[in-house]
């Protein structure tokens, strides 16, 4: 069924939005430390793997040094970015639960350059049944990370979308949360549960924690819905709203199943430009260098 024909859902013309400006970044001079993002919606479905890996390669393609964590047993961010990680020995899982993780000897290099991944497969499904009775079990992503951060300016925590033990870990290792948010109703409902969650971890367990931002996405400003939710969004967050959104298209799971993010697959293309807008806005508000 059409959704235009359903209500709430007519279809509107198009509105042309004065954008703001994000000037492209300087290149840097040196890198590190890395500031650590988590990608977080306990909703699925909302763009959490496509902003991750996307985002991720914007960043790269801005001379950034980019660290992907796949926190996400489906391991869908490992597959977007062409690794086969059922295949691998070692994937997050394992440094989780080791003793003495060695993290570099689990990062692999993906066809972007100065974009990186740590992968993971169905075996982290089992961490939070091992990390329930460890001390600390809070801090273990925050231990396996640590060795690294002066390597990269930014690593990129995509989340699985609930609010458990590997949930915590990644907003206890993260100096910021950016919320995706799919333009339509029930989306809205769950986002006060998340930055409850976000305050008490900032108030127990990580105190430098902060909301990056909210992103709009699956965008589609033809129709009355999705208008009525920006409205919605920008009343309640305000400046914590990115100011770049992210349309619905098709190039986007096309991307995912040609294994690359949007930005190589089809470079010239809306969705590849508003990733790299969203870029040169996180560098222009200072959240990244």
């Amino acid at each position: 069924m059409n959704d235009s024909n359903q209500p709430g859902m007519i279809d509107l013309p198009d509105i042309v939005v004065e954008e703001k400006v994000f000037p492209e970044p300087a290149p840097l001079e040196s890198h590190g430390p890395a500031r650590v993002i988590s990608m977080c919606n306990q909703k699925g479905g909302v763009g959490k793997t496509t902003t991750t890996i996307n985002l991720g390669a914007a960043l790269a393609e801005y001379g950034r040094k980019v660290l992907i964590v796949d926190f996400d047993p489906q391991g869908a961010a490992s597959a977007g970015l062409g690794i086969n990680a059922n295949e691998l020995d070692t994937t997050i899982y394992d440094l989780l639960v080791a003793s003495r993780p060695d993290v570099r000897s689990v990062i692999l290099p993906t066809g972007v350059p100065d974009l990186d991944i740590v992968p993971a497969n169905i075996d982290l499904s089992a961490a939070e049944v091992q990390l329930v009775n460890e001390v600390a079990r809070e801090q273990a992503l925050t231990r396996v990370l640590r060795p690294v951060l002066d390597d990269y300016d930014v690593v990129l925590v995509d989340c699985q979308p609930s609010l458990g033990l590997l949930t915590i870990n990644a907003l206890t290792a993260s100096h910021g949360v950016i919320i995706p948010l799919e333009t339509e109703f029930f989306a809205l409902r769950g986002v006060a549960l998340l930055v409850e969650t976000v305050d008490r971890v900032r108030d127990r367990l990580n105190p430098r924690l902060q909301i990056d931002g909210i992103l709009a996405t699956m965008v589609d400003q033809r129709t009355l819905h999705s208008r009525e939710v920006l409205e919605r969004l920008e009343d309640a967050f305000a400046d914590q709203l990115f100011d770049t959104r992210i349309r619905r298209t098709i190039k986007f799971p096309d991307a995912s199943v040609a294994s690359e993010p949007i930005t190589s697959y089809a470079p010239g293309h809306a969705g590849a430009e508003a990733y790299r807008r969203l870029a040169r806005e996180i560098i222009a508000r200072g959240d990244v260098a």
